[in-house]
Order: C-alpha cells, then sequence, then structure tokens
C-alpha cells in the first residue's frame, strides 16, 4: 500500500479561473465596501466643522425665539485725517491701518461714487454729495468699520466686540474670516454633497427589497423642501 502524501492540491486552467472568479465580490459588494470606507473618511474630516456650523446654524435659525445674548460691546470715535489727507482708497486702507493698529489689512473697501442730490443750494446750484469710503478690519470677533467721506478733516470709527454666540455666527457667514478659511468651508460643501450622495447609495445597495419604501420617504423630503421653499418665495 503506498504511503498517502499530505500535498495541497493546485489547480490550473480553466478550473483556476473558475476558482477565482467565484471566490471575487460582486461589483454592488465592491460599490457599497468602496461607498462605506469613503464616506466614513470624509464624515471624519468634516466632523469638527460640522459641529461648528450645526451649533451656529442652529442658533442663526432660532434666534429670535431663543434669544441668546451676543454680548455686543460697541464703541464710537473719531479721528483726525493727516495733511494732506490720503487721496485714495488704498492710501486711506494703508494709513487707518497703523492709526487703528490692526493687524491685517482691510477684509472690505466699499466705494460709493459722488452723485447729485434733489436740493439744491441757495444759488440754484445742485448739491453733491462725495465720495463715501467704507472700511472693515477685524475678525469674527471684533469688527472695526471706518466711515470717510472724501474731503473730511476725520474719520468715523465704529467697534462691535462680540461675543461667543456672535463670534460662532459670524465663522459661520464667513464675516471676518480669511480666505483660507472660505477655502476650507468649500471643502465641507463638497463633504456635505457626497455624504448625501453616498448615503443614498448606501441605503439602496443595502435595503434591496425596501427600495419603494425608501424612495417614498426620499420623494417626501424632496417635495417638502420645494414646498417651502416656493411658499417662502411666492410670501
Amino acid at each position: 500500500m503506498e504511503p498517502s502524501l499530505n500535498r495541497a492540491t493546485t489547480l490550473s486552467g480553466p478550473a483556476a479561473t473558475a476558482s477565482s472568479t467565484a471566490i471575487r465580490p460582486p461589483l454592488s459588494a465592491r460599490a457599497l465596501l468602496w461607498l462605506r470606507k469613503t464616506h466614513g473618511w470624509i464624515g471624519l474630516w468634516g466632523a469638527v466643522l460640522g459641529l461648528l456650523f450645526g451649533m451656529a446654524g442652529f442658533w442663526l435659525n432660532h434666534r429670535a425665539v431663543m434669544k441668546i445674548p451676543t454680548s455686543q460691546l460697541r464703541e464710537h470715535a473719531q479721528i483726525a485725517v493727516p495733511d494732506p489727507a490720503p487721496a485714495t482708497p488704498a492710501d486711506m486702507a494703508g494709513w487707518l491701518r497703523g492709526a487703528l493698529q490692526q493687524g491685517r489689512d482691510a477684509n472690505v473697501t466699499r466705494v460709493e461714487p459722488a452723485r447729485k442730490l434733489q436740493w439744491q443750494q441757495a444759488d440754484g446750484q445742485p448739491i453733491t454729495q462725495p465720495e463715501h469710503w467704507i472700511f472693515t478690519f477685524g475678525g469674527p470677533d471684533r469688527m472695526v468699520q471706518a466711515d470717510y467721506w472724501k474731503g473730511n478733516r476725520s474719520v468715523g470709527v465704529n467697534v462691535t466686540n462680540n461675543g461667543f454666540a456672535a463670534t460662532i455666527a459670524n465663522m459661520h457667514k464667513g464675516v471676518g474670516m480669511p480666505a483660507a478659511w472660505i477655502l476650507l468651508v468649500d471643502t465641507l460643501v463638497g463633504s456635505l454633497i457626497f455624504l448625501s450622495v453616498s448615503g443614498v447609495a448606501m441605503w439602496l445597495l443595502m435595503n434591496k427589497r425596501n427600495r419603494r419604501a425608501g424612495l417614498v420617504v426620499l420623494g417626501s423630503s424632496v417635495a417638502l423642501t420645494a414646498g417651502l421653499i416656493a411658499w417662502a418665495l411666492a410670501a
């Protein structure tokens, strides 16, 4: 009697191809696995920003009812401009940055052109309103706004110191935030879009028997959202 040999059997040819094809998961399973992994990583990336924007959005949505104190402290002052006065908005913004001891350039510079008013002078000549330059400095916690009418000898300065709630709300709206923050928030927007689409796709792949019920829920959500938007626009 020949001794039995404990050897592994190796398949080759068509049998090996059939075996590898049989153990390979179907396309839907591979797609579901990829969606779940990517969904998790994208959700992890946007977790902190999502929490911040969720808190701020909840407060902004219910601020009339909740009446959370913003702890805003406003101050007003007039500062004299040098002689000669800065000739352009850019020159004025540079001078104001030093005079107001600001660490960054103005976030916003708005120029309202000169225009003729409806009233007239005693000699019948129209009254012309000079150019109005408005500069905004600071961040979400402290806002400094300077108003200058071209030709005046002083600049009006309004300083607003915000509390925690107002600071979070300004971060939510991008008030006083740098361009890098706006780009970071754009990644959160992209993440939310992907999470919405991937969430629906995962549900459809994992609940093949209840797709009709899921489509009813999704359709109801879309109809309710569209209806409320249409009602608000028609008001």
